[in-house]
């Protein structure tokens, strides 16, 4: 098993294993450039039937920062999938034994080590060795940075059929032998991003879902009919998992700010300034909902609903500057 992993939790699963394969390759990028150049950022405001309560996501569906980040560092990219759990652990072993870590999509609910309980199907995870009993494995700092599980348990975290979830996924990286300079690469990766999120196809996404949140979210303590264990909860998510709060602004944010170091431009000074400012409103509009959960008081996710009115038009102005970084 390697002992020279070097193995740094992030604070998002998919850019901290990314980190992790990526340095094995000699290329340290911060994990900010990594979900930038990814074109990670997004909004998605998702409710249905099946869910118990609304999600809120702030970041695009799992796995596709991956192949953005692959296609824009020009990265190879091995994505291994099978139905077949012999098959899949051959996958895995196969690359550990050669001395290189893999990248696993799974379900973090069987993990063991796993601080809360919830059925995730789009966790990320670097492995790095195994032995007769554990698997050994890179998650965020909030997990723990360097963990490991019982074999038993990764199995069944792979094996794991439900919304985003993929069939034992696991993926290598094997970079160029010189990356280009990151200077040419962040302009199409930020304009890229830029346009996805001002033109989505569907109402609830992008700009247009940040608005709809901020209609629909005044009417969480109707939504539930447990509001103190609800909002709190997706508050929680919020600021600590990033799904549709500061986290992952607060990882552009300072993803812009590394590319006004490389780029001298007023569309991308403008551009992190507002997610700067974003980035402090989400923030606030978590601790309005957790408080109208605890308090049960609705004046208080009428507040957040009005700060997501906000964030709708500040993160629209924000990409629409963004976009013009090929002007």
């Amino acid at each position: 098993m390697r002992t020279d992993i070097e193995a740094r939790g992030g604070e998002h699963c998919e850019t901290t294993a990314l980190g992790v394969l990526l340095r094995d390759q000699g290329v340290d990028l911060s994990e900010a450039m990594l979900f930038g150049l990814g074109s990670g950022l997004s909004f998605i405001y998702w409710d249905s039937k099946s869910l118990g309560f609304p999600f809120l996501g702030g970041r695009v569906k799992p796995f596709e920062l991956t192949r953005n980040l692959a296609g824009t560092l020009e990265l190879e990219l091995l994505v291994q999938e099978t139905t077949s759990p012999r098959r899949a652990w051959e996958n895995v072993a196969g690359s550990i034994d050669a001395g290189h870590p893999v990248g696993l999509q799974l379900d973090s609910y069987y993990l063991e080590y796993f601080s809360s309980k919830v059925q995730f199907g789009g966790h990320v995870v670097a492995m790095y060795g195994y032995d007769d009993q554990n698997a050994y494995l890179v998650d965020t700092d909030q997990q723990g940075g360097a963990v490991s599980t019982s074999l038993s348990s990764l199995a069944e975290a792979r094996a794991a059929r439900g919304p985003m979830t993929a069939k034992h996924r696991s993926f290598t990286l094997t970079a160029p032998r010189e990356l280009r300079s990151l200077a040419v690469q962040i302009v199409p990766a930020i304009t890229r991003c830029a346009d996805a999120f001002l033109h989505p196809p569907i109402a609830n996404v992008g700009h247009r879902g940040i608005e709809k949140a901020g209609k629909l979210v005044p009417r969480w303590l109707q939504r539930t009919d447990d509001p103190r264990r609800d909002l709190p909860q997706a508050a929680l998510l919020m600021e600590k998992a990033g799904t549709g709060g500061a986290l992952f602004r607060n990882l552009y944010r300072d993803f812009l700010g590394e590319c006004t170091n490389l780029l001298d431009s007023t569309h991308l000074r403008t551009g992190h300034q507002l997610y700067g400012e974003a980035a402090a409103l989400w923030t606030e509009v978590a601790a309005l909902i957790s408080t109208a959960g605890e308090s049960g008081d609705a004046q208080y996710v009428v507040k957040a609903g009005a700060l997501l009115d906000d964030l709708a038009r500040i993160e629209r102005d924000a990409m629409q500057a963004l976009s013009r970084l090929n002007a």
